[in-house]
This record gives C-alpha cells, sequence and structure tokens, in this order.
C-alpha cells in the first residue's frame, strides 16, 4: 500500500569518499550511491586505473548526502584543493586512519 504523497519517489543516499593505501600514501576520492559495493570493487582491484595500480585499498573518510549534485560538487570541490587539505578532512574524522569499511 503506498503511502499518499510518496508515490515513485525512492530514496537515495550518496557518498563522498577518500580511499588510500596501506601505507596512507596515496589518496583517492570518489563518489558513490553504495559505499560498500565500492570499497569492495576497490579492494578486489575490479575498478581499473589508479586505484588498481596504487592499490588503493583503505577507505579513510566519507560523507552521505540525499542529493548527487552535492555529492558530486564536493568531490570537485576536494579534487580542486591541496593534498594538505585532503589529509586535514581525514585527520579530523578519523586521525588513526583506520579502514572504517571494516564497519560493513
Amino acid at each position: 500500500m503506498a503511502i499518499s504523497g510518496y508515490e515513485g519517489v525512492v530514496d537515495h543516499q550518496y557518498f563522498f569518499y577518500i580511499m588510500t593505501n596501506a601505507n596512507n600514501t596515496v589518496l583517492y576520492t570518489g563518489v558513490t550511491n553504495n559505499l560498500e559495493r565500492r570499497c569492495y570493487e576497490h579492494r578486489e582491484k575490479l575498478i581499473k586505473g589508479f586505484t588498481q595500480k596504487y592499490n588503493v585499498v583503505k577507505l579513510v573518510y566519507f560523507e552521505t548526502t540525499r542529493d548527487i549534485e552535492a555529492a558530486l560538487n564536493r568531490e570537485k570541490q576536494i579534487k580542486a584543493g591541496s593534498r594538505a587539505k585532503k589529509i586535514k578532512l581525514v585527520n579530523e574524522m578519523n586521525p588513526a586512519w583506520a579502514d572504517l569499511s571494516a564497519q560493513f
């Protein structure tokens, strides 16, 4: 039974994320609608390119939003910034640089 006013409304969640390699020397930023699946794809090297080449396997930062445009704009903003700004983001949320995908 549909709730009045909610017919056809799909509730999505989007993620802006930062991943790194085991030594925390490489930073990769991305956007996805399924963070658990995307982390798996990176860890298993199913994504050709940068993450495969540099062994990006560890999720160290993420943000969530229900607006895909906001997620894409956040990614552009962070990619345009310095490496130091990316490191600061990670340090504020995850100072130990633990693999946050372990909670999936």
